[in-house]
């Protein structure tokens, strides 16, 4: 038995490190990570090494886990400064976007693959929903004005939920009339939202306030209760998907002790369930099967890509006033991912009628798509102008908490571009309680003095008291975007 364990453990740990490795593999190609993994999923598969792996139900549970840790990770790293503007076209997006697409979708699938309207109603919900890890992954590399990257990052976040309860609905082996439906839609999504904002309210004032041992005890505590969201949800019949999300947007946002490492750490577990959800995909493919669902792929994929999202977006964006190129370019960024795949597992534990073939199109598609569409991103926001260029990004500020003094340790990263580069500490005006006592400058240290300049990629510590904080924060964000004469351009340091 230990024999086998240890076994089975090697193997995992060589697939985990040639996943990593593929990291960098895809990177230099320009070729997005999941196609890695996948490959390494079908290489592993019984065609090929002879790994078997067929249980769809399983495979369907841990997905489904492995996207909401994947949605916490891209509720904590996004800004609310950055999709606030955002929201109302987002929101358009996860919802009446959704209904577009579906509609639009199933009519070309029903066409393509010569299905039952159930089946393509089916298919046509399963690849409704953009792809939250896709997205983040490719933005972050990118330099697009921050209200696109705003709606594209709140739209993956939200409408999975959405995307989630209409395939449970069509799949389930009980079929709701159109009322009832709709009603299980408003409670799942409603009761969702408020256990995800109820939940992270509470976390987040409980996280402020608790003075925990170790540092390493927080980032686990705030992905903890982000689950906890999810599976509270879960249990109530509401959509898990939005409550964690939600939560991890709440806690992200808020001022909570060593975000740096609780970032870190969330940042890893979304790439371990990354990788692990992909290489089990691809484990669950059959490849013999894929020659023959390419053809289908393509058609679908080209009614979605120019006809389904366009008109979506179109629907969403136009009453809210973006122009024709923001409305190109976020038609363009519409990225499927593992989400599709994953939904696409659900019909099959339920045994829908052409099932395995949706699978096997929506796997083939995804992956065809994912390698022509991303590379294309960058491009296309250069032709319509809009790339943002080179801007300075928005100060890093991590806390750790000083309980005996009642204060906070703050540590400031200046970024490249930052208007604090040559500002002398005098300069900074902070309060009179506050003190910056310690610069970190090409890996060595220096207490500063008054005339002290500063630099880029200095990382600055500060005790500041807790009452103090917001004002010391607002005046550092303030001569970051305008200079040290930040007050008389009017600059305060506000958020948005």
């Amino acid at each position: 038995m230990g024999g086998d364990v240890d076994v089975a453990l090697l193997a995992g740990t060589a697939v985990l490190l040639a996943a990593v490795a593929g990291v960098r593999l895809s990177s230099r190609l320009g070729v997005p990570s999941l196609l890695i993994y996948l490959g390494l999923g079908i290489i592993l598969g019984e065609d090929v090494i002879g790994l078997s792996f067929d249980d769809t139900r399983l495979a369907r549970d841990l997905g489904l886990i492995a996207l909401a840790l994947i949605l916490a990770e891209g509720g904590l790293t996004t800004r609310w400064v950055d999709i606030r503007p955002a929201m109302p076209a987002a929101a358009a997006l996860a919802t009446v976007g959704v209904a577009a697409s579906i509609g639009i979708t199933s009519v070309a699938a029903h066409l393509v693959l010569d299905a039952s309207w159930r089946t393509s109603v089916i298919a046509g919900a399963v690849l409704s929903s953009t792809d939250a890890a896709a997205v983040f992954a490719t933005l972050r590399l990118l330099r697009l004005p921050r209200r696109l990257v705003g709606a594209l990052e709140a739209e993956s976040g939200l409408n999975d939920a959405p995307a989630v309860i209409v395939v449970t609905l069509l799949a389930s082996s009980h079929p709701h009339g159109l009322g009832r439906a709709t009603a299980t839609l408003v409670y799942e999504l409603g009761v969702g939202a408020a256990i995800g904002l109820a939940v992270g309210w509470g976390a987040a004032y409980g996280l402020r306030r608790a003075a925990l041992p170790a540092t390493g005890l927080y980032p686990i505590a705030t992905l903890t209760c982000a689950l906890a969201s999810y599976a509270a949800a879960a249990a109530a019949g509401a959509s898990g998907f939005l409550a964690i999300y939600l939560t991890s947007l709440w806690l992200g946002n808020a001022r909570l002790p060593h975000r740096r490492s609780t970032l870190g750490f969330a940042d890893g577990v979304a790439w371990l369930a990354q990788i692990g959800l992909f290489v089990m995909l691809g484990l669950l493919v059959t490849p013999d099967r894929l020659g023959g669902a390419i053809l289908p792929a393509l058609g679908i994929g080209a009614a979605l890509l120019l006809v389904a999202r366009p008109v979506s977006v179109f629907l969403s964006t136009a009453p809210l006033g973006y122009s024709w190129r923001e409305q190109a370019l976020l038609s363009a960024a519409g990225l499927r991912g593992a989400v599709p795949i994953v939904l696409a597992t659900i019909p099959l534990t339920t045994h829908v009628a052409g099932a395995r073939r949706v699978f096997d199109v929506v796997f083939v598609l995804v992956a065809l798509f994912t390698a022509i569409q991303a590379p294309l991103i960058a491009p296309i926001a250069r032709r319509l102008h809009l790339d943002a260029g080179r801007e300075g990004r928005d100060l890093d500020v991590d806390a750790a908490p000083l309980d005996r003094i009642e204060a906070d340790l703050l540590t400031v990263r200046i970024p490249t571009g930052s208007r604090l580069h040559r500002v002398e500490v005098w300069e900074l005006d902070l309060p009179a309680e506050a003190a910056l006592v310690f610069v970190i400058r090409d890996g060595h240290g220096l207490v500063p003095v008054p005339n002290t300049a500063l630099r880029e990629n200095d990382d600055l510590m500060l005790v500041v008291p807790r009452p103090a904080r917001d004002q010391v924060e607002q005046r550092l964000r303030a001569v970051s975007r305008s200079g040290r004469l930040a007050r008389f351009y009017g600059d305060r340091g506000d958020r948005d």
